[in-house]
């Protein structure tokens, strides 16, 4: 198929069909002109696959693994997913991780202390991360006062919060089974695929919806062959994943069965898609990269910028409260080290190494499960090969270091081409 472009004074003009040869060139292009996006990440995640299955791969490579680094790091990924929305501003959020640990412990005491039913703790511990986001976004839009100050002092201040709503160290234990069933349960083996396929069916519909209207609008499209390969490659990559996760993973199948996929998984996927279509295909989405990009700009276009900086951070604390829900189920319990430790740092190391720009304007919330997978993947195969904590958090440190260096460089590249 064919597009025409009308010349002023002559006859149209036939522009060729895309082709797989120039899709790859320009992609190339982009790449050496420093737009790099997600390669790293998925290179680094191949990479470190590889490395841990060749060192172990009785354990690595085991169902019941592969299985664990989904709930491992379901919590540390949805914390990065809010903070993206942050990082595009070129904002930070250092309160993230015990932000995510008041809102669980609200939670908590709602469901266990309080014995209301766990959708009303639910609703608790998100209004909470609303009000924290809100006010969060204040300080900082209206204020003026730096994110990083503001940030710092949520830091402080909700880790003294955490401590108080459980009683100055007690552990508060979570039984209900729908909360508990969020990171310690399975769907069923039927329902698993059947959800692939949905997702499969989804996408490939949006590929070619998109595919089919920009050809008639005359606008350049990708080559329906890269088209169908993304097609495949999701089915691919979704059948193989349910494929494994519904192998049984018990120990001894005599007294409990343990299949399917971990229920986390659909309400990443869920959450994924959402964000994904407001930054892609809303106007605010726009708005946030293009205050991201000049914030000065933005302001003369007419965009409100302090309420898209408000919102992000709406945004960004409602996630972690999303993640500490998470984290809480994982754990069946709430104690004053939920959100602390590493899942800040973590979290925020997922986003950087997914491929958001630290210094604002470019990123994607995919860049967060990206990013998540690859410290899940460190944490666990260095655990697997029997390296202490030290060692991962250096070997971490590095990867992020390294994350973000390439980042600085594709800037670089990427300005002296003229390519943004």
């Amino acid at each position: 198929m064919t597009t025409t472009a009308v010349r002023k004074g002559g006859p149209a003009a036939v522009t060729p069909p895309p082709t797989v040869g120039g899709h790859v060139r320009n992609y190339w292009s982009r790449v050496r002109g420093g737009d790099v996006g997600a390669l790293p990440a998925v290179l680094g995640l191949i990479v470190l696959c590889t490395v841990f299955a060749v060192m172990r791969p009785s354990s690595f490579l085991s169902a019941g693994n592969f299985a664990n680094l989904f709930t491992q790091g379901a919590a540390v990924t949805l914390i990065a997913m809010g903070l993206v929305f942050v990082l595009l501003l070129g904002e930070i959020d250092l309160s993230a991780g015990f932000a995510s640990g008041v809102c669980a412990a609200v939670l908590a005491n709602v469901v266990t202390v309080l014995g209301y039913p766990w959708w009303v703790a639910v609703l608790a511990a998100v209004a909470t991360g609303l009000v924290i986001g809100t006010g969060l976004g204040l300080l900082v839009a209206k204020i003026g006062i730096p994110s990083f100050v503001v940030t710092l002092a949520g830091f402080l201040a909700f880790q003294g919060i955490v401590l108080l709503l459980v009683k100055e160290g007690t552990n508060i234990s979570i039984r209900d089974n729908v909360l508990l069933a969020i990171a310690n349960r399975n769907l069923t083996p039927t329902l698993g695929w059947a959800l692939a396929a949905l997702a499969v069916v989804g996408y490939a519909a949006v590929q070619l919806l998109r595919h089919r209207t920009r050809l008639a609008r005359g606008l350049i499209t990708d080559p329906i062959a890269v088209v169908a390969l993304r097609i495949g490659g999701l089915a691919v990559i979704l059948g193989t994943a349910v494929y494994v996760l519904n192998l049984e993973r018990s120990r001894n199948v005599l007294f409990s069965s343990l299949k399917g996929v971990p229920i986390v998984v659909p309400v990443i996927a869920v959450l994924l898609i959402i964000w994904t279509f407001v930054l892609q295909r809303t106007s605010y989405g726009r708005h946030i990269y293009a205050v991201g990009g000049n914030r000065e700009a933005a302001r003369r276009a007419g965009i409100n910028v302090d309420r898209i900086r408000i919102s992000v951070f709406v945004i960004c604390s409602s996630m972690a409260a999303v993640g500490g829900i998470v984290a809480a189920s994982r754990a069946n319990s709430v104690d004053p080290n939920t959100g602390g430790s590493n899942v800040l740092l973590y979290a925020v190391g997922a986003a950087v190494i997914g491929g958001t720009s630290l210094f604002g304007g470019k990123g994607r919330v995919l860049d967060a499960v990206l990013g998540g997978a690859v410290v899940a993947v460190i944490e666990n195969g260095m655990g697997l090969m029997g390296y202490s904590a030290g060692v991962k958090y250096v070997v971490t440190g590095l990867v992020l270091l390294l994350a973000a260096s390439v980042d600085a460089v594709s800037r670089r590249r990427a300005a002296a081409t003229g390519t943004r």
